[in-house]
């Protein structure tokens, strides 16, 4: 089974699992999704209503964590500790996990110094074993660990679950991104017109020259006999 189609099974469970409770039922099920090994995608469970109606309450503290491992990092969570339960070593992992996602979304080349700061990690061969073990093994990055340059080099990164106001963002980037490749098509397109009117000038030349050619070895020959 692929990545994709396990992710979209497990969303599928866990919101099944949302809309049968309500509450405080809620927070085991929220653990349990935060901490599975292979889910990395929350906005569907976030967009239950029995979710989504724990705001204000006093269970609004397991909203709160989904969010987090909606849209937030490892950063996020050590800021806001103090309000939020301790987390389990799974959700550290994942939390973590999801940190390097939020980081290649923006820069393909991750230096080592950064990534061990953003995620408590103290040595450069700690970093790597994360970096192969949980982020390349589980199948959510692919890239190459430059030892030499200290960088982690992005080749793929799975996508993040979309943050408020993030699509307006993302369409007017492809907006941009659409407009550059129409000026950059017009343009090929007119050097190609160019390069084939030039070709044809090219082509007419070499006829002309081709038929003063023969023009002049008509003249010699009739030079040659007249003589």
């Amino acid at each position: 089974m692929d990545i994709e189609q396990k992710q979209a099974d497990l969303i599928d469970h866990f919101v099944k699992q949302a809309s049968a409770q309500q509450g405080s039922a809620l927070g085991s099920i929220i653990l349990e999704a935060t901490s599975h090994p292979s889910l990395f995608a929350f906005s569907e469970i976030l967009a239950v209503p029995s979710v989504a109606e724990l705001e204000r309450t006093e269970n609004s503290v397991y909203l709160e964590v989904l969010r987090l491992f909606a849209h937030g990092t490892w950063s996020d969570y050590k800021g806001n500790s103090g309000r939020l339960p301790q987390l389990v070593p799974d959700q550290v992992l994942k939390l973590k996990q999801l940190t390097v996602l939020t980081l290649a979304e923006t820069n393909k080349v991750l230096p080592y110094d950064q990534l061990m700061l953003e995620l408590d990690v103290t040595n450069v061969r700690e970093l790597e074993d994360f970096l192969i073990n949980e982020c390349m093994y589980a199948g959510i990055v692919r890239g190459k660990l430059d030892q030499l340059r200290r960088c982690f080099e992005v080749q793929f990164a799975a996508g993040r679950d979309l943050r408020p106001g993030q699509l307006g963002s993302m369409i007017q980037t492809l907006s941009n991104w659409l407009g550059t490749s129409d000026n950059l098509l017009i343009s090929i397109q007119e050097k190609i017109k160019w390069a084939d009117t030039m070709s044809e000038l090219d082509k007419k030349h070499r006829k002309e020259v081709e038929d003063r050619v023969e023009e002049v070895k008509k003249s010699l020959t009739l030079k040659k006999f007249g003589a």
